[in-house]
């Protein structure tokens, strides 16, 4: 169990790290499709980075986020196979990953990064206006979804497909 909360935690710092390149450095506007259309619209292109060398840091700590995530999923079944997991342990460790990343996400990003501290618009000011008079973000229909649908069945998957492997 100790081990299933530390690798949420690493997933949630993965997620934040690719955030953080994707809209800091980066700043390429096909990495935020899933904005709300309004914000997509408004959306300027970045031809120029923000200072030389920030896309290179930005697509560096991108690759590092996503070995941190493959990390994650590689720890979390080699450790369940290590200690003879079941279906029912593979699915309550995925699920309880998944689970602390979206409400991490609904909290931290869609809350205090978007709603409260602007950190989005202070990048993109474009889109302040499309932000500017939501008291949360703008997909709780989709975040709840993922919440209470979706990541308990590719939990679900997950887990049946990791048992087939025992």
């Amino acid at each position: 169990m100790l081990l299933t909360i530390f690798l949420s935690i690493v997933f949630c710092a993965a997620i934040s790290l690719m955030l953080l390149s994707a809209v800091a450095f980066i700043q390429d506007k096909k990495f935020f499709s899933s904005a709300p259309k309004e914000a997509q619209d408004a959306l300027l292109p970045r031809d120029e980075e923000l200072f030389y060398g920030a896309r290179i840091i930005g697509w560096t700590l991108m690759i590092f986020s996503m070995l941190m995530i493959l990390g994650v999923g590689i720890v979390s079944i080699w450790d369940g196979f290590r200690s003879g997991y079941t279906f029912i342990q593979f699915f309550l460790r995925f699920v309880l990953i998944f689970t602390i990343y979206k409400v991490y996400d609904m909290v931290c990003f869609d809350y205090f990064l978007l709603m409260k501290y602007h950190f989005f618009q202070f990048y993109f000011p474009e889109v302040e206006s499309v932000y500017s008079n939501r008291k949360y973000g703008y997909n709780i229909k989709s975040q709840l979804l993922k919440l209470l649908i979706i990541f308990p069945a590719a939990s679900a998957l997950a887990a049946w497909i990791c048992t087939l492997f025992q």
